[in-house]
């Protein structure tokens, strides 16, 4: 063993001269021993890497203590015990043993792989927090934590499972945490680490962890529902102990082997039921229940039939999850019955492999390995989702973005949809017809067009529900819609559809800043922008070390959203080429300076609304084809088109009139345009309904309506946002509203009225 490592001054670290008492350090040792003696299922080779982790975490740790005084060393310990309870190999104990190392004590990374291995140096390194970083707010410190968690997660599961050891012994012991960190460190269990043991299949540890944050972030409360479980316990012995005689005569007799346990409620689960159904601690009737664990899948249907004709069942609470498993890979039946003086009793049927895998989730893999196929049984257990996790990274860098993405996928109901192909897709309650096209595929999401469930045609915001069978209809023109974000449920379809929306809005402003520059070097006497080849490199270098750009494409990318003005970088460009001997041509300059527009200092951009995120028509004003128009480059936004006399242009122009461009309008636009009218209308039955009659047989579509609230008064103004061709479409429209009986008036909505 080398030389004692002596960390640097942190976190609650004593000073290097305090050491460990005698008492102490045996206390250490006799938990060590009661964690050597849960190994028996390691070699012995084996086991002696734990001890050898063991001693250097010990030593890394010596005189640290826990806020209970005893020394730190038992904390790694516990964590360690906590994942031999679920057979995790050694590299996994050895990571628990060590997962305070590199935070708390000042151990390298480098110092473990030489020690210890990479696997095991990676695990660690996952655990750690990234406190040693400056980050603006702590909300993003804690994204940020978290983000580098789950990847390490996702590439190994061991991660996660250590750091919910972790998490649960840090709960057992938070008594000795100073009062004001209960809240904080509670809610972070319930909101974060509790779903994600969920999400895994950890009941166990799901309802300790809900039951402990419970406890410290509702302690009163806590309290009031403790008692009252006891005093109903109490009361209620006699008739649990009548079912569960009567249950067992009842599988005697049908010579079934069977293991029946009693159940109860967890506190937490009884409070959120009162909460969320504004129920009274004696109307939540299913706070007991039974566990009946069978040799087989065939004896879990038949145990249940023997139970109906013991007591009757409740309709509707009947649940098959062994033909259908849940998102976690949870399997039993479950079936509430009326039992004896009329009180619920619900019972959980299942086999010893469903009850491993229902109590300990994916850590049954290690559990059971020999037990445990690989293929469907271990994709069951998570496998899936943890790789979803990669999926939205590949999307998102943002640390923020990325943890709201998969605080969605934690959510725990779900529905089960079926494909038409009859393969079962499990997704988060709530998921629509989009959501199920990207959990098939990225490429099926993001070229979908319609769908059908259960044969009929259906919008694609649609909810789906239990049973349904989704087809999708796809084409290959199709794009994500922006406005899919406003309804998709699931953490992958969010990443994949704004990744897809970030890289088309960059095309776009790379090809509209393309165009803005070879028109600003035109209005400079140069007929086309130089290519990208080895001859002009050289140019082009020189240029982004004028603009500080990395690369031409980001360049372009940056004039498209108005980041850089085209005419000054035109101006450079052509000081570059004049160094190269390339001059200029001067009946160029004289003839676009004579056709460009006098209040613009570049050349104009022609609109046919195929532009989509590159270019905006602004809301203040809501320009169409036929108006006089003007060009703005906001810095970031892209384009943004105004009518000629809007007066948010006319300010913008006063103050920041050389980001102003001419902009003209095809002759033959792509699309229809919205834009706002306002019709004041005599009071009376059926006016909105024949205002909207005649909106519609002119052919202009209503986007949005309002209307005055002072339903007293003679008339009433109704307020549209309609789309139509162009001006002269406009006209037609607001002549065929003018036309009924009850409108007084009619106009468009204008700057300034």
């Amino acid at each position: 063993m080398s030389a004692v490592l002596h960390p640097p001054s942190g976190r609650g670290r004593p000073p290097a001269a305090v050491s460990a008492s005698p008492a102490a350090a045996n206390a250490a040792a006799a938990s060590f021993a009661a964690l050597t003696a849960k190994l028996d299922y390691l070699e012995p080779a084996d086991i002696e890497l734990v001890r050898k982790a063991y001693r250097f975490a010990d030593e890394a740790h010596l005189g640290q203590m826990r806020a209970s005084g005893e020394p730190y060393i038992t904390h790694p310990i516990a964590v360690a015990a906590q994942c031999a309870e679920w057979k995790l190999d050694e590299q996994a104990l050895m990571a628990a043993l060590l997962h305070d190392a590199i935070e708390d004590c000042g151990v390298t990374k480098q110092q473990l792989v030489e020690r210890f291995g990479a696997p095991v140096a990676e695990l660690v390194d996952g655990l750690t927090k990234l406190d040693r970083v400056q980050f603006d707010t702590r909300e993003e410190s804690q994204a940020e934590s978290f983000r580098k968690m789950l990847l390490a997660m996702a590439r190994d599961v061991r991660v996660i499972l250590v750091k919910l050891a972790d998490r649960s012994h840090n709960m057992r012991t938070l008594e000795d945490v100073p009062r004001e960190k209960w809240r904080r460190i509670s809610s972070e269990t319930l909101d974060i680490y509790a779903p994600i043991a969920h999400r895994l299949g950890l009941n166990q540890t799901y309802r300790e962890l809900q039951e402990l944050a419970f406890k410290y972030l509702r302690p009163w409360r806590y309290a009031i529902l403790s008692k009252a479980v006891a005093r109903a316990r109490s009361r209620r012995r006699d008739l649990i102990q009548k079912v569960q005689r009567e249950v067992e005569a009842v599988f005697e007799n049908a010579r079934m082997g069977v293991g029946i346990h009693g159940r109860e409620k967890t506190l937490y689960s009884i409070y959120r039921k009162m909460d969320e159904k504004h129920l009274s601690f004696a109307n939540v009737t299913d706070i007991y229940g039974f566990r009946v664990i069978l040799p087989s899948v065939i004896d879990c249907y038949t145990a249940m039939g023997l139970l109906h004709q013991l007591y009757k069942p409740v309709p509707g609470k009947f649940k098959d999850h062994i033909a259908i498993p849940k998102i976690n890979g949870y399997q039993s039946l479950h079936t509430t019955l009326v039992g004896p003086s009329g009180v619920n009793v619900e019972f959980q049927l299942r086999t010893e492999a469903m009850h491993l895998v229902a109590e300990s989730g994916v850590a049954a893999h290690w559990l059971y390995k020999s037990a445990m196929p690989e293929g469907e049984g271990t994709e069951r257990l998570g496998t899936k989702w943890l790789q979803s996790l990669l999926d939205i990274q590949n999307e998102t860098r943002d640390a923020t973005e990325f943890w709201d993405h998969v605080k969605i996928d934690l959510f725990p109901d779900a529905v089960y949809v079926f494909t038409p192909k009859s393969q079962i897709l499990a997704l988060p309650r709530g998921a629509t017809v989009v959501d199920f096209a990207y959990a098939i595929h990225s490429d099926v999401g993001d070229h979908t067009v319609a769908a059908r469930i259960n044969g009929s045609q259906v919008p694609l915001r649609t909810e789906l529900s239990n049973g349904d069978v989704v087809e999708v209809v796809t084409a290959p023109v199709s794009a994500p819609n922006p406005a899919w974000l406003a309804f998709v449920r699931t953490g992958r379809a969010r990443s994949k559809i704004r990744h897809h929306l970030k890289t088309m809005a960059q095309a776009e402003s790379q090809a509209l800043g393309e165009k803005l520059l070879a028109q600003a070097l035109r209005a400079e006497g140069l007929e086309r922008l130089p290519p990208e080849d080895d001859d002009y490199q050289p140019v082009w270098e020189k240029l982004l070390r004028f603009t500080g750009n990395r690369t031409r494409a980001e360049l372009l990318t940056d004039l498209g959203l108005g980041k850089r003005i085209a005419s000054i970088v035109a101006k450079r460009l052509v000081n570059l080429l004049a160094e190269r001997g390339e001059k200029p041509d001067a009946l160029l300059i004289s003839r676009e300076r004579f056709t460009a527009h006098e209040n613009v200092s570049q050349g104009s951009v022609v609109l046919d609304g195929s532009e989509n995120a590159s270019v905006q028509f602004a809301s203040c004003c809501r320009p169409v084809p036929g108006d006089e128009i003007v060009g703005y480059l906001g810095r970031g936004e892209g384009l943004v088109v105004h009518t000629a006399d809007c007066a948010v242009a006319r300010r913008l122009q006063h103050k920041d009139s050389e980001r102003f461009i001419g902009v003209e309008w095809t002759d033959e636009p792509v699309r229809s345009f919205e834009t706002g009218i306002k019709v004041t209308v005599a009071n009376g039955k059926g006016v909105l309904a024949r205002v909207a009659a005649a909106l519609a047989g002119a052919e202009a579509d209503i986007t949005h309506v309002d209307m005055d609230d002072e339903r007293a008064q003679d008339s009433t103004e109704l307020r549209f946002i309609i789309s139509v061709r162009d001006r002269t479409h406009l006209e037609s429209v607001l002549r065929a509203v003018k036309r009924q009986a009850a409108v007084m008036r009619v106009r468009r909505v204008k700057p300034g009225n």
